[in-house]
């Protein structure tokens, strides 16, 4: 019992003889930190080997990737707008576009006659030399908004490229494309065909670019980018149509104001002619009737110039007797 007892206090007295020294309780804390730390990283390393062969390469993060609207690409903003034909050198703009700031000999040209009324172009229509029919192009990137049929028009294909701004392709046939689809610059919509509207133009695609609802001239923007129409304020435009169409009603007031005018201006013609014959009328019967009063006098004095030459006779014939 003494020997034991002797053995727990001598390993007593080493336990706190150990801890009495200095740097005891610092080689105490950084193994335990040490210790901890390399429990830490041998769980994560642990734990990603296990969930590796549970990831999805195929699968990214990309902004608007669980969305149905994709986003739009940087250099889709950097296209320019191309005529929707693949050799524009062999096209031909059979009617151009009605432009409300135009002279008016370009005007005239820019009218389409359907249903016995002058209509404005609201775009180009484009046709090939040999007349024969084409491949119709996307002239920019973006979403197919519209595919409608259309007797009238000749079948109708809007593209939307940005909030506000599309493209619009009219009297087109076999059409390739569905509502949703996402084209590229250069794919084939459809093929061009004829329209009862424009007759006069055969075998053609009427292509139009319209902002917030507005159609432009297409041909200014042709090899120019995206950016350069959303810059373009279509207010001022709206306004120059409003105010076209205001003139336009006025010319047409205008000959009922002449009409009116010439009226009035025969009707006073009439009173003065009127009044012409009346004092002719009047002068007349004032002469006549002058004339009436001065011929009693000039008849008398007539008769007594009668009288004395006959007298005179008479004394001349009794004298010679």
């Amino acid at each position: 019992m003494r020997e034991e007892e002797k053995k727990r206090s001598s390993q007593d007295s080493s336990f706190k003889r150990f801890m009495k020294k200095r740097w005891a309780f610092p080689a105490i804390y950084i193994a335990s930190a040490a210790i901890i730390l390399t429990g830490v990283l041998w769980y994560q390393t642990s734990d990603n080997a296990t969930d590796t062969d549970s990831y999805d390469y195929e699968a990214t993060d990309i902004t608007g990737k669980k969305y149905d609207e994709p986003a739009l690409e940087v250099n889709r903003a950097m296209e320019n707008f191309v005529m929707p034909v693949k050799d524009p050198d062999s096209a031909v703009i059979q009617k151009q576009f009605y432009d409300y700031d135009g002279k008016a000999e370009e005007q005239e040209a820019a009218l389409v006659f359907y249903n016995n009324t002058y209509h404005p172009n609201t775009g180009i229509d484009i046709a090939v030399k040999d007349g024969e029919t084409f491949d119709v192009l996307a002239a920019l990137s973006g979403k197919v908004t519209k595919v409608e049929e259309d007797s009238l028009l000749g079948n109708v294909i809007e593209v939307e490229h940005d909030k506000g701004i599309v493209t619009q392709y009219q009297s087109v046939t076999e059409m390739n494309v569905k509502v949703g689809d996402q084209v590229e610059q250069g794919d084939a919509l459809a093929k061009a065909g004829e329209s009862l509207f424009n007759e006069e133009a055969g075998v053609h695609v009427h292509f139009e670019i319209r902002k917030d609802g507005m159609p432009v001239n297409p041909l200014d923007y042709f090899n120019k980018p995206l950016s350069s129409l959303q810059e373009l304020d279509t207010t001022d435009k709206a306004n120059a149509e409003e105010n076209s169409g205001a003139t336009e009603g006025n010319e047409e007031a205008a000959p009922s104001e002449d009409k009116s005018a010439e009226e009035s201006g025969k009707s006073e013609d009439e009173g003065s002619a009127e009044e012409s014959a009346d004092e002719n009328t009047g002068n007349t019967e004032e002469d006549e009737s002058a004339d009436t009063e001065e011929d009693p006098a000039g008849a008398s004095e007539d008769e007594g110039q009668t009288d004395d030459q006959v007298e005179e006779d008479t004394a001349t014939e009794s004298t010679d007797a």
